[in-house]
């Protein structure tokens, strides 16, 4: 399932998402401008940078976890992520505020990494392994999104076999499932850190609380109807 849009307008311009976006496109090509491989042999984060000795200083750790989550393996990667930004990330900017917003984005992309991370080091060769995307912070602004916009709707591109439909799902249904498919996906081996998506996607749901007011708008209020008298003129 792949959003195409939210039913929740924004009110304002969502300058910080639309400059994420931005950055991780300008990004994506520096890495084509060098090559991918080495782009990511040399600038993304290795879960083994938290061990003692492994990264050349801790802000060489921290720097390489934050461009990290601006990188992307490849067109599809970065496309998909993209397109979960554009359609999510605006309302959760509406609500929090532009600085807000960047905090918590940046917040669940580090929780995610670290989340990832902490498996990784159980076993040397996972630890070793690259860890590329915004997936992670993107994860935090979907479990945002579910506390903050339960009655919205999404326009959802749907593929049932080889059927191709849209249809508008309710917001928590779009999200719980995205999610329950991430958790089914760990350790499946097919190099997608899926536990990074698990980690961001609870760290949003529990972060959103201390950056956003969780209570749901009220409704605006109509004016009272004018009363009416009938003056009757004899």
């Amino acid at each position: 399932m792949l959003p195409i849009r939210d039913s929740i307008q924004s009110k304002r311009v969502p300058i910080v998402n639309i400059t994420l976006i931005v950055t991780c496109v300008v990004v994506y090509f520096a890495q084509l401008s060098v090559g991918m491989r080495v782009a990511v042999e040399e600038w993304a984060f290795r879960p083994e940078f938290l061990v003692p000795g492994r990264a050349e200083s801790i802000g060489h750790a921290l720097s390489s976890m934050v461009l990290s989550m601006f990188m992307h393996g490849g067109l599809m990667h970065i496309l998909g992520n993209m397109l979960f930004l554009w359609v999510f990330g605006d309302n959760i900017e509406d609500r929090m505020g532009h600085a807000k917003y960047l905090i918590f984005y940046l917040i669940a992309g580090i929780i995610a990494t670290l989340a990832h991370s902490g498996a990784s080091l159980v076993t040397p060769a996972p630890a070793a392994i690259p860890i590329v995307g915004a997936s992670g912070a993107i994860a935090g602004v979907l479990g945002a999104y579910l506390v903050l916009f339960k009655h919205a709707k999404v326009q959802t591109l749907v593929f049932l076999f080889f059927i191709v439909t849209v249809i508008n799902l309710p917001a928590p249904i779009f999200l719980i499932y995205w999610f329950v498919i991430q958790v089914l996906s760990i350790g499946t081996g097919t190099g997608v850190a899926y536990l990074a998506h698990v980690g961001g996607f609870v760290a949003g749901f529990l972060l959103v609380r201390l950056f956003a007011d969780t209570t749901s708008p009220r409704p605006p209020q109509q004016p009272r109807p004018p009363r009416v008298t009938n003056l009757r003129i004899e």
